[in-house]
């Protein structure tokens, strides 16, 4: 799977989450925690202020990421 894809993916899933319950925290699926691809994607998008990270594995998205990701996938749609 390539990063950009992972970025993708995990900000849908993401903003999904969010417009449910944006204080919900969510746990990201084992395969997804053991990628090294997948980590790297969590550290960039939370070094960039777009997803919290509670613990390993357990994120949510900020406003921020939110805004993001309308601005980016949502309007394009």
């Amino acid at each position: 799977m390539q990063p950009q894809s992972i970025d993708a993916e995990l900000f849908l899933s993401l903003a999904q989450h969010y417009e449910h319950d944006p204080g919900e925290f969510v746990r990201l699926p084992q395969q997804t925690v053991d990628s090294s691809s997948a980590r790297v994607a969590v550290a960039e998008l939370r070094n960039e202020g777009y997803v919290e990270e509670q613990v390993r594995g357990v994120v949510r998205l900020t406003l921020r990421g939110y805004n993001v990701y309308k601005r980016k996938w949502h309007s394009a749609a």
